[in-house]
């Protein structure tokens, strides 16, 4: 079978260094909050070309925290994307702010500028721009509209370790940028883990206090309600490892992609736009489209090709979400590549024969339901 993910794959010598990590931590008899965390933030910070990096339990938090270190709370509204991972709408809720969700654009499955445009409102104080996929675009224009709308540009990089937008990295844009490092991430942890990065030393600092109940530098004293979430010094000692890997991981990602791009034939299925630069997109996941997605599911699995939907049910649809506020113009794109998207296996463990077989199988199944459709 071949695995969207496979861990067990991955080369000997990173798990040999991940080994050493764990057993550098274990004898150094200090988990949580100690020099392996202080060093991986000092190293994302670097990699993300911010001046701050904070480290803490999962994305979701590190969105969550991001917003309430901004004020943004009850009676505020943020826009963000119907099309992404739950957590990225389920953080503005636990916030304690007002979620409006705008529709994406057909050929990225990004966030539409134009459907934001219609959702902001009076009440609006941020958008969560969601770099789906790994991909980053048109980030002068978001962050001109930010501008001068006045609104706090938030960037959900869980999936976009490494994407760089002329030259600047992916969280640099905004007023912070949140990372997970779940283990299916390109850069993934050993359990949940994740990250805001900043340029702001105010945002950063609240971090900071909320991450740990609240507690500033003095201990046992909490001058605000937070949260415990925490990247402990296991996870950020094996981060530090895979982060060494993420360039050479991040090529093959983008090989396999190109990959499918010339050997893929577009017949029954669609592919996304390419990228402007390829520098802005990291391939987290490779996505396709086709109107026959559940047959070509079924197809690729009886073939040994794993494939998963990301994501089959839109946030609107979503049951805690059906009354949300949304673009009067409606949802009707992100609904539609709900229905028809689907991801095929791109981790850099692939070998170029698997990479063939999942043209192979993906052509065959063009070849043989374009042959029924037009004998019918």
């Amino acid at each position: 079978m071949i695995q969207m993910n496979a861990f067990a794959q991955e080369p000997v010598e990173l798990r040999q260094q991940m080994l050493s990590a764990v057993t550098r931590v274990m004898e150094s008899g200090w988990y949580v909050l100690g020099k392996e965390v202080q060093q991986f933030e000092r190293q994302w910070a670097s990699q993300c070309g911010t001046t701050h990096a904070v480290g803490v339990g999962n994305g979701m938090d590190a969105i969550e925290m991001t917003l309430r270190a901004l004020g943004v709370g009850p009676g505020d509204e943020v826009i963000t994307t119907s099309m992404t991972a739950f957590a990225t709408v389920l953080a503005i809720l636990r916030a304690g702010a007002t979620p409006v969700l705008a529709d994406i654009e057909p050929d990225t499955a990004l966030l539409s500028i134009e459907s934001v445009r219609r959702c902001v409102t009076s009440r609006t104080r941020a958008i969560v721009l969601v770099h789906l996929y790994g991909q980053m675009r048109n980030m002068a224009a978001w962050t001109a509209l930010c501008a001068a709308q006045q609104l706090a540009l938030i960037e959900d990089c869980a999936q976009a370790h490494g994407a760089l937008w002329n030259g600047t990295a992916a969280g640099a844009f905004g007023r912070a940028g949140a990372y997970s490092f779940y283990p299916t991430k390109n850069l993934g942890a050993l359990g949940d883990g994740g990250m805001v990065v900043t340029n702001d030393a105010a945002i950063a600092e609240t971090v900071l206090r909320l991450r740990n109940y609240g507690q500033g530098e003095e201990r046992y004293h909490h001058s605000e309600v937070g949260l415990n979430s925490r990247l402990d010094e296991m996870q950020a000692a094996i981060l530090s490892e895979r982060l060494k890997w993420l360039p050479e991981f991040t090529v093959r990602r983008r090989r396999i992609a190109a990959a499918y791009r010339a050997g893929l034939a577009q017949s029954l299925i669609t592919l996304l736009a390419e990228p402007d630069d390829d520098a802005a997109h990291v391939q987290h996941l490779f996505v396709i489209r086709c109107k026959s997605r559940d047959r070509l599911q079924a197809h690729l699995l009886a073939r040994g090709v794993q494939t998963l939907v990301h994501y089959p049910v839109p946030v609107h649809l979503q049951k805690p979400c059906r009354a949300l506020a949304r673009d009067p113009h409606g949802l009707s794109r992100a609904q539609q590549h709900a229905e028809s998207c689907l991801s095929l296996p791109c981790h850099p463990q692939m070998t170029d024969g698997e990479i063939s077989r999942v043209i192979d199988a993906v052509n065959s199944f063009s070849i043989q339901h374009g042959t029924l459709r037009h004998a019918v």
